[in-house]
């Protein structure tokens, strides 16, 4: 059954995956991100709609869901990451990138559930994924304070709202990834670790490889089917095993 979807953070490798997967099973895909060149390109290489959006700011979640043409069914929400930020001492991290880090992972997750909520409460099914991370459920490989504890506080948000939309018939789910070389933030923290620190964190993996982005489009696809009816409030790790 073809299903009204909408994909955040596509300009990342994972979001693309997923609406890429979605459109291929069926469905009607509107992908978003921030304004701009990044956001263009990637729709037109996925040959989807776009509607730009800063996920973090309350007031353009309201504004892009009312261009859009009907409610949409499914979200997924793979926007976040660390922003360009990298490891340092808790110290000397400011507020600004605190929060900044915050905005993107959680404040986007939870504006975006609050606008869909209604809409989907109305039809009596709705599908709704988060992308947390291992980070969620572990100290982070990234060594950053504010990912951490967002995509902790972001498990813990998918967990209360299966609670509350699952008796109106929306499932609430989240895909954990391991270790995958989806953008530049990914790719510079594995050539960080040097020779020695990559064989060891393959040691640790028990399939011996990192992640693609379509192992982790494949997982939220799947929770967003017919065939996930009874599946909420789960974190699916999708990290090849880890020791």
């Amino acid at each position: 059954m073809t299903r009204r979807a909408l994909v955040t953070g596509v300009v990342g490798g994972i979001g693309a995956a997923i609406a890429g997967q979605l459109a291929q099973a069926g469905h009607e895909v509107v992908v978003t991100d921030l304004p701009g060149e990044p956001l263009r390109s990637a729709a037109l290489a996925l040959g989807l709609r776009a509607e730009p959006c800063d996920l973090g700011d309350a007031a353009d979640v309201v504004a892009m869901l009312a261009r859009l043409d009907a409610a949409p069914e499914i979200v997924v929400s793979a926007a976040g990451g660390v922003r360009g930020q990298t490891a340092q001492p808790v110290e000397q991290v400011s507020d600004a990138a605190w929060h900044e880090v915050f905005a993107a992972n959680v404040d986007s997750a939870f504006h975006l559930a609050r606008g869909v909520a209604g809409p989907m409460k109305a039809a009596g099914w709705g599908r709704i994924v988060t992308i947390s991370s291992g980070a969620g459920l572990r100290p982070s490989l990234t060594g950053i304070q504010a990912y951490c504890a967002a995509k902790h506080a972001l498990v813990g948000l998918t967990k209360q709202l299966s609670l509350e939309l699952g008796p109106h018939g929306i499932t609430v789910n989240s895909v954990a990834p391991g270790f995958v070389l989806s953008n530049h933030s990914t790719e510079r923290q594995w050539a960080s670790y040097g020779p020695d620190g990559q064989a060891q964190l393959l040691d640790r993996i028990h399939t011996r490889r990192l992640g693609t982005p379509e192992d982790i489009a494949a997982a939220a696809c799947f929770l967003t089917s017919d065939a996930a009816a009874w599946i909420s409030g789960q974190i699916l790790s999708v990290d090849g095993g880890i020791s």
